[in-house]
């Protein structure tokens, strides 16, 4: 028997992450989870790209820095960067994938109680403002973790991760 979750396709969108070092962890956490595509939008860094128009010492630079957390995964887990991320979000929508912003807002969905789709692309923000107000209303939904604690705030990579766990184990 074909195990469902196997089968359902997951893309991340990394919109105006500022660190290089969340972008590595994002990329090994993505392989672990077995994501077909990591896009990186506004100016989160990313990894060297064909093509790619930035400087040799910026893209060296970046490269050391995404290393140092993925470990590798930069080279397992197809990583693209878009130049703007209204395009991107209407051209998954076209393919197919639903939209959902992991963000806390009033809004969303507890994600442990979300039913994922066979597609979905899940929009990260950067870490501390989240996901502008005019991107979280291009999403098809909304998707929150539960927290217990006073923080009330998670490292993007760490929320990416439990995201991930949920969209692929549910």
């Amino acid at each position: 028997m074909t195990d469902p979750t196997r089968e359902r396709e997951i893309v991340a969108v990394a919109h105006n992450m500022r660190s290089a070092y969340n972008v590595g962890a994002l990329l090994r956490i993505a392989d672990v989870f077995s994501l077909s595509t990591v896009y990186c939008t506004g100016y989160t860094p990313y990894p060297e790209q064909e093509r790619d128009h930035r400087s040799p010492e910026l893209v060296h630079k970046l490269q050391h820095k995404i290393h140092k957390s993925a470990l590798g995964a930069e080279h397992l887990v197809r990583c693209l960067h878009h130049p703007g991320v209204p395009a991107l979000l209407a051209e998954l929508s076209s393919e197919g994938f639903t939209v959902a912003g992991l963000e806390i807002d009033d809004r969303a969905v507890t994600i442990a109680d979300y039913t994922p789709p066979g597609k979905i692309a899940l929009l990260l923000g950067e870490e501390t403002a989240g996901i502008p107000a005019k991107l979280r209303g291009e999403c098809d939904v909304l998707l929150e973790i539960p927290q217990f604690g006073t923080k009330g705030s998670l490292n993007v990579a760490v929320a990416a991760g439990i995201a991930f766990y949920s969209l692929r184990c549910s």
